[in-house]
């Protein structure tokens, strides 16, 4: 596949119109800015960029990566599973991973368990024979996008503030996932706490738009 085929797949995998839920959840987010942890541009990308290079991002990654070469998955997918660290982020990596699953299959052609999320697009990626570089990159960029789009919903900000957090957000992307791409599953290892702890406390959380 060209790099460019391998764009077009990725950027229809990684669109908000791929039907995996991503707008519904959060990540911990809602109850940060209730909390008064997040409450505008600088603290929302502080925030998110923690988690793609301390937290769920980077584990995700290295998820992926050993995914897209993995003759089985099961064991991959059962540690993302005893890795997420509360019942919504389980929820969250599950869900999306079998809608991804579903759609992938349906669309195309690719049969894929129901698995979490980021070793579901590792399997289907290695599957298609895309670049892992390129595919790591662009999924640690839309997870960034999608919590910076629940954030510009939730303290409100601009969606021009919202886009300029992405933008700045994209080398970071880049290196974790370049990272990543040599990391062994020992390396897993987060410390984004208070990410974790957000997204416990949401569970409780009186108000909730988010289903993390």
């Amino acid at each position: 596949m060209t790099d460019a085929a391998a764009v077009q797949v990725l950027a229809a995998w990684f669109s908000p119109a791929y039907p995996i839920g991503a707008y519904s959840y959060s990540h911990g987010l809602e109850w940060a800015v209730e909390a008064g942890d997040v409450t505008d541009v600088a603290s929302l990308g502080a925030w998110v960029a923690d988690l793609v290079e301390f937290g769920a991002g980077r584990t995700d990654a290295i998820l992926l990566a050993h995914a897209h070469a993995a003759e089985d998955a099961g064991p991959l997918a059962d540690l993302a599973e005893a890795l997420a660290p509360s019942l919504e982020r389980h929820l969250e990596t599950t869900a999306q991973g079998a809608a991804f699953a579903r759609t992938t299959a349906a669309a195309w052609g690719i049969a894929l368990p129901a698995m979490p999320y980021p070793v579901a697009v590792g399997c289907a990626a290695g599957a298609m024979a895309l670049p892992l570089p390129l595919t790591a990159t662009l999924y640690l960029q839309a997870f960034a996008a999608s919590v910076i789009s629940a954030g510009v919903r939730l303290i409100p900000l601009g969606q021009t503030d919202g886009q300029r957090l992405t933008a700045a957000l994209m080398p970071l992307a880049a290196r974790v996932a370049t990272e990543a791409l040599t990391a062994s599953l020992d390396d897993i290892g987060g410390c984004a706490f208070r990410a974790d702890l957000a997204a416990m406390r949401h569970e409780t959380q009186y108000t909730r738009l988010y289903r993390s």
